[in-house]
């Protein structure tokens, strides 16, 4: 596999370079963050070590949260999902890890810090759009392949047949 910037975007929604909202709220985030760290001399970790911390309620931080909300709705009303109102709080994260002193391995769960997040609900229901558009960007993808296949166009992948003799797509230039 490799890093192609140019196809990277693809999965954005589909206005999102001339899409004025996305630039305007990037840039004032960008922007406000910014002045804010260097008028703290805080890096990006301490700035939201401060910014997920339910305690932390400093003008500036809560500024960054309110504009981190506004481009959460942005991008969201980019992709066309107006109906969702994403709601961030204050939600622990657990990790399940292997408690190494019990005999039978028993999973315990491990407090980690609060993070400012979407609840699950918003999160699952953004999840599942998201899956369903990229279902749906690869389908058109296969009908563009073998429509342009028909024109004697080359397609972008090309198959190897696999030892199973199942046709497997390679990338060119990475094949084993």
């Amino acid at each position: 596999m490799q890093y192609t910037p140019s196809e990277c975007f693809e999965t954005f929604p589909a206005n999102w370079e001339t899409h004025s909202t996305l630039e305007a709220i990037g840039k004032r985030y960008y922007e406000f963050r910014a002045k804010l760290m260097v008028r703290n001399n805080e890096g990006l970790t301490q700035t939201y070590n401060r910014f997920h911390d339910p305690n932390e309620f400093h003008p500036d931080i809560l500024k960054l949260r309110q504009l981190h909300d506004e481009m959460d709705r942005a991008v969201l009303a980019a992709y066309g999902w107006n109906d969702i109102q994403p709601q961030c709080e204050f939600l622990l994260d657990y990790e399940d890890e292997d408690d190494d002193d019990d005999e039978t391995s028993a999973k315990r769960q491990r407090k980690k810090p609060y993070r400012y997040r979407w609840n699950e609900a918003t999160h699952d229901e953004v999840l599942a759009r998201l899956l369903d558009l990229n279902q749906k960007r690869y389908e058109e993808e296969l009908l563009g392949g073998k429509l342009a296949g028909k024109k004697g166009k080359g397609q972008k992948f090309k198959g190897k047949t696999t030892k199973g003799g199942t046709e497997a797509p390679t990338i060119p230039g990475l094949e084993a």
